[in-house]
């Protein structure tokens, strides 16, 4: 996937997922789904394409979009690294974990490291509350972390 496209390219790659989806009964998600999955994020350029085949309103797209935590608005890099932000995970040391990592990648939540390598996203509970605090590095979860084991996930991010 390059991150490089022309509008006419996002525009049409978007619209075959569109047109394969819109007869859907309830499309929307889905096909945000299917953008993102394309893309790795949902670009601007896309939401007026939406909006027009499911005659909906840009507002109310981009409302969806930007109310769903999962979907981006950019692109993520070569790995995401989610990191659980509930209230299990706080009061096992969360926030402990989240500072050591976002000290270790030198970014916050929501950023990208400049070299493209790792995403930093706080998710709202991973099903992990018994071996809190929990992460997700590209799918593959993570839990009980402290210090030297978040120090160990952000290294395997970084390769």
């Amino acid at each position: 996937m390059s991150l490089h496209l022309g509008s006419g390219e996002i525009a049409a790659r978007a619209g075959v997922i569109i047109d394969s989806m819109k007869s859907m009964e309830g499309p929307l998600l889905p096909i945000l789904h299917g953008i993102q999955a394309e893309f790795g994020y949902v670009p601007q350029d896309t939401l007026p394409l939406i909006a027009k085949a499911l005659n909906l309103s840009r507002a109310e797209v981009h409302g969806v979009m930007t109310f769903y935590h999962d979907y981006r608005d950019h692109p993520a890099g070569r790995h995401v690294l989610k990191l659980c932000r509930a209230e299990a995970c706080q009061s096992m040391g969360g926030d402990a974990v989240a500072e050591r990592v976002k000290q270790l990648l030198g970014i916050d939540f929501h950023q990208t490291t400049p070299d493209g390598s790792v995403t930093l996203e706080p998710v709202f509970c991973l099903g992990l509350c018994a071996c809190a605090p929990s992460a997700m590095l590209d799918g593959e979860l993570h839990g009980r972390l402290d210090d030297e084991t978040a120090k160990e996930l952000v290294m395997e991010a970084r390769r």
